[in-house]
């Protein structure tokens, strides 16, 4: 018997595809279109991030417990890989979870400019070229436990902050205001005026105190501050537009938490 469905059913059924739940075709925040917006770029994406993590964990706990093979891959180098590899695939879970309208592919953060990847290989580079030969200059072990506490503190943050706003939240800054969209000032967001952005920035500086990179640390700071002053000033002038003295009384008892970000 010839199962094979006719020409015009072929059709139907590429036309309906967009209404499958695996689809993501957010109403803002369109793909740049750089990776393809597809599940099957999606669950490559994810296994990929789950092999670096594993990766990491993995040598992470060799190198700790003194059985580590892999030239130059210490645990420090080790929780940086899982560290970077949870943030991607947490931005993309918590938003596919909380925040479904506007879940694509770039909701991984990945197609997120050269300069971030850049930036990252360098502090790989860092890493390695500075414990090749001076290997000493990785031996404050203290330098990495800080680090490791701020990106704890710094992804639990983000991510509960994204959970909080939920589809108030946006990877970009939002200039025109939805019926939906109301102003968030309470749970994290009555600590932090911008927690999303507070955990991102101790996060990523907590990678580079893990990795004991003096001179990366000092590019994130000067990099990630700059970044983040002129975001928020865009941002915020986008939310008194929105909301008027309701956000003007917020901005003045809640502070950023950045430094010299007021």
């Amino acid at each position: 018997m010839n199962t094979e469905h006719p020409l015009h059913d072929r059709r139907a059924i590429r036309a309906d595809i967009s209404n499958n739940p695996l689809n993501t075709n957010p109403v803002t925040n369109i793909p740049r279109g750089n990776i393809p917006n597809t599940p099957l770029a999606s669950s490559a994406i994810a296994f990929l991030l789950g092999s670096l993590f594993t990766f990491g964990i993995y040598s992470s706990i060799l190198d700790l417990i003194g059985g580590s093979s892999i030239p130059f891959v210490t645990y420090q180098l080790g929780l940086f890989f899982a560290s970077w590899a949870f943030f991607h695939w947490a931005e993309f879970a918590v938003t596919a979870g909380w925040n479904f309208e506007k879940c694509s592919v770039d909701s991984y953060l990945l197609d997120n400019g050269a300069m971030y990847h850049v930036s990252n290989a360098t502090a790989v580079l860092e890493f390695l070229v500075s414990y090749y030969f001076v290997p000493s200059s990785k031996s404050w072990s203290y330098i990495s436990q800080i680090g490791i506490v701020l990106i704890l503190v710094g992804q639990i943050l983000r991510s509960t902050a994204m959970l909080h706003a939920s589809t108030n939240f946006s990877h970009t800054v939002a200039f025109e205001k939805r019926e939906s969209h109301r102003l968030v000032t309470d749970g994290v967001y009555s600590w932090f005026r911008h927690p999303s952005y507070a955990g991102f920035f101790y996060w990523a500086l907590g990678t580079q105190l893990l990795l004991q990179n003096p001179f990366t640390f000092l590019v994130f700071v000067i990099v990630l501050w700059r970044f983040f002053y002129y975001r928020t000033r865009a941002e915020e002038r986008a939310l008194i537009k929105f909301f008027g003295n309701e956000y003007v009384e917020y901005r003045r008892r809640v502070g950023t938490k950045i430094p010299f970000i007021p």
